[in-house]
């Protein structure tokens, strides 16, 4: 058997948080017409407790993502740095329409920045699997 190193468990963190953060926004995307039918606030109710695991691990993918940084720092150059920043710009940007989308006072509003958080929050998982190489 390999040996567990802190690069294991570190990714290991990452990945899991992952799961959470991008993995659920795809499953109580699908299960909302569902939720529709069981009743008015259900789809709030589901979103309400995604939202107590949701920004904990968006806060480990956070943390986790400064550690990975500091432990591939040797590659931080060339194409690695532009590509680390685009992952920068999409994380950032899936915590702020995830945030939007909490607060939005429309269905519309609702609808485009939830729309908006799942596709930075999967482009961040896709351009962290181009950093990870």
């Amino acid at each position: 058997m390999l040996s567990v190193s802190w690069d294991t468990i570190r990714l290991f963190l990452h990945v899991l948080a992952a799961t959470v953060w991008v993995g659920g926004q795809v499953t109580l995307a699908a299960l909302v017409p569902a939720l529709r039918v069981a009743g008015a606030e259900a789809p709030k109710a589901a979103a309400n407790a995604y939202n107590r695991i949701a920004w904990p691990a968006f806060g480990v993918l956070v943390a986790t993502g400064v550690w990975n940084v500091i432990a591939e720092h040797d590659k931080d150059h060339g194409g690695y740095h532009t590509t680390l920043i685009v992952k920068y710009v999409v994380v950032a940007a899936s915590g702020v329409t995830a945030y939007l989308h909490m607060r939005a006072g429309s269905k519309t509003a609702m609808a485009v920045f939830g729309a908006l958080t799942g596709l930075t929050a999967l482009g961040a998982v896709f351009v962290g699997i181009m950093l990870a190489g």
